[in-house]
């Protein structure tokens, strides 16, 4: 329903930032990768229907996918880093809706989700589009990071979760962030991670 008399519904939500983020039309002035990382430490993967003290956030599983990718891809260039850093960034403003409930949602969803992508990758110099060989390396260490999530955390069987995220063959659960974390020391880590992927490699004869 309307806010006010005659008012269209409000659309944009206030950061801690002070920015305001318009979800229907998002700029990529009004990101903020602090806002992204507070959001994420919050946003609670798997409904919240994990094991531990502390919800399993989407930031760490951001964390992990991109770990996943350095062992899939040792030569990985930074860009592709930040790629898979930031692939689920668009849930620090929509949350992480489960599978079943995004089938249910349909096109809406994602068109709202695909916006804020775009907009969180221009902000931070990527391309505005994820490149093919990226979107699948991507995808394919988000589905061994639920795989082991899924297996380790949220009560699935191993048979259950390589039905649903396919079985991995080459990345084990070894060294993974898979211990759910308080909220600030998971937002704190994934700043720094952000910060060292962001900073550009020194020059020959640089120092660091």
């Amino acid at each position: 329903m309307p806010d006010k008399a005659g008012a269209p519904p409000r659309a944009w939500q206030r950061m801690l930032s002070g920015r305001r983020l318009d979800l229907l039309d998002p700029s990529p002035l009004d990101i903020e990768i602090s806002d992204i990382a507070h959001g994420l430490a919050r946003v609670a993967r798997w409904n919240g229907q994990t094991r531990g003290d502390h919800a399993f956030s989407v930031a760490q599983h951001c964390l992990a996918v991109e770990q996943i990718v350095r062992r899939l891809k040792p030569d990985a260039d930074r860009t592709l880093l930040l790629m898979a850093l930031l692939h689920d960034a668009p849930e620090y403003v929509i949350g992480d809706m489960i599978s079943p409930f995004k089938h249910v949602m349909g096109g809406d969803y994602k068109a709202v989700e695909g916006r804020l992508h775009m907009a969180i990758h221009l902000r931070f110099s990527l391309p505005a589009e994820t490149p093919s060989a990226a979107r699948k390396l991507i995808k394919r260490a988000d589905m061994i990071a639920a795989f082991h999530e899924a297996t380790r955390l949220a009560g699935f069987t191993i048979a259950e979760a390589g039905t649903y995220f396919g079985r991995p063959r080459t990345v084990t659960a070894d060294g993974l962030p898979l211990t759910p974390q308080p909220s600030a020391t998971v937002e704190a880590a994934f700043l720094a991670r952000f910060a060292e992927l962001e900073q550009p490699p020194a020059r020959p004869g640089e120092k660091g």
